[in-house]
């Protein structure tokens, strides 16, 4: 493959790809046969995005999801003719994003009063919380006397079940989703890479992200983080070096700050995934998770791999705790643009200097990465990365202007290797890997409004994944 007159560096140059890797870089490269040409007009090349914690199996059932919450619904009134929309079926609707910034702490007795006949779940933008009316309860055999995990308050069933979406699965009889179409809108975004960052992923997650991948259902390079069952579970490398590879990452602890685990359990654990050469993953949104976070990573002793997920809330003590320890921080600046608004009304005062903090983290030296946390946040990359620039709420509001980051910071945050998320984006060079993404303005253009940028072409080892239809790529 011939990409000619792309920006590389600054400067336009052509590029070939040969095999899987960059073969060589050249003011003008003669077309060689009967090879693919693609005329780049200027365009930056740039490595290809690398998006550092998603959740694939969720995202791909997002897709075909009623979305329950901020943007789309932010009152009451409209959840409630959003439901009484969907009356109309008989099989089970699933809804997303929901936030108690829209209706409160709803139960099923709420859902009931605006979609009764249909069997309905609601998920919290959290992933932590699913609420289901009677009608679902009912289709599950649930009885306000029962064994099973859902929450019941003064005997009776309330409709929420937190932490269980194993057991909902099993019940359910639900099938793993496809994850061709998440995949395809990944690759139209130039991600070549993602982090699943699922706590529950077990080696059965790891087999069904791997027969995807052989099957070119899931197209990205995958490191996938999971719990204690991954301990121990040797790499298999892809026998064709075309084919995406799948790597096993941290051992993750999901926080919650009203039910802490014990610590010593926690210790002991990280303590195993450390001796099985596995580094520690922290969900930590709130300061008192951050600080629990901390105080297990301090006990055992730094570890490669170590991350704090979010750190959503970092005051200056815990930075410097973060950055004495040498943990990497893996943020979602794209939260403050989709959720910016309730943070400012809804999160404590003494919190909000120090809300999903970009410059702060670079600043002390602190390895920082940027993900879009889809589909708990938008699975839209370049929109993170203006986010990060403009720290802009979608009300036009700025929180913690001090953080924002340049363009070029921005872009950094998502270019970063897989397996060292905070490290230096590879350059494009002879030999490297051809992981690129190919966009249709120059980077002095595109910079200026990065959530407007729409890639023409994403290659990852020598393979197109995405290409505009009919506009650039030909074989002469």
């Amino acid at each position: 493959m011939l990409i000619r007159e792309a920006e590389i560096g600054g400067v336009v140059q052509d590029l070939r790809i040969a095999g899987v890797n960059i073969e060589s870089i050249a003011p003008r490269l003669e077309r060689r046969g009967d090879e693919a040409v693609i005329e780049a007009g200027g365009g930056a090349l740039l490595p290809g995005l690398r998006d550092h914690h998603l959740h694939l199996a969720s995202l791909a059932a997002a897709r075909a999801s009623l979305h329950c919450g901020p943007p789309t619904v932010r009152d009451a009134q409209q959840f409630a003719a959003l439901l009484r929309q969907q009356a109309g079926g008989e099989d089970w609707l699933r809804g997303i994003g929901y936030h108690e910034s829209v209706a409160g702490d709803i139960d099923r007795h709420w859902l009931d009063r605006h979609l009764p006949g249909r069997p309905l779940r609601i998920q919290h933008r959290g992933g932590r919380l699913w609420v289901l009316n009677t009608r679902a309860l009912q289709a599950l055999g649930l009885r306000d006397a029962g064994d099973d995990p859902f929450e019941r308050i003064d005997g009776r069933l309330t409709g929420r079940l937190y932490d269980d979406d194993a057991w909902l699965r099993r019940r359910l009889g639900l099938r793993r989703p496809d994850l061709a179409e998440a995949s395809r809108h990944l690759a139209s975004r130039g991600v070549t890479a993602v982090t699943d960052t699922s706590p529950g992923n077990t080696p059965a997650e790891l087999d069904w992200l791997a027969q995807a991948q052989r099957r070119g259902e899931l197209m990205q390079d995958v490191l996938a983080m999971g719990d204690a069952s991954l301990d121990g579970i040797r790499e298999q490398a892809a026998q064709d070096p075309q084919q995406p590879s799948l790597h096993i990452g941290a051992h993750k602890f999901h926080l919650h700050d009203a039910h802490l685990p014990e610590f010593d359990t926690v210790l002991a654990a990280v303590r195993r995934s450390h001796a099985a050469g596995r580094g520690a993953a922290f969900h930590c949104v709130t300061r008192a998770e951050l600080v629990f976070a901390l105080g297990v990573l301090a006990e055992d002793g730094p570890h490669a791999g170590d991350r704090i997920e979010h750190a959503a809330v970092a005051p200056p003590e815990l930075l410097q705790e973060i950055r004495s320890q040498g943990l990497t921080v893996v943020t979602q600046p794209g939260f403050v643009a989709e959720r910016g608004d309730a943070y400012l009304e809804q999160v404590e005062a003494e919190d909000r200097p120090w809300l999903y903090r970009l410059r702060g983290f670079l600043d002390a030296g602190v390895p920082l990465a940027g993900s879009t946390d889809a589909p708990f946040g938008e699975a839209e990359p370049w929109r993170a990365m203006q986010a990060a620039v403009d720290r802009r709420s979608a009300g036009r509001r700025v929180l913690q202007g001090g953080e924002g980051l340049s363009p070029e910071q921005a872009l950094a945050l998502f270019s970063a290797p897989l397996c060292s998320p905070g490290g230096m984006p590879a350059p494009l060079a002879a030999g490297a890997r051809a992981d690129l993404c190919l966009l249709p303005q120059s980077w002095a253009v595109a910079r200026r409004d990065l959530a407007a940028v729409q890639p023409r072409l994403t290659v990852r080892g020598g393979q197109p994944l995405w290409a505009e239809q009919g506009v650039f790529v030909r074989a002469e």
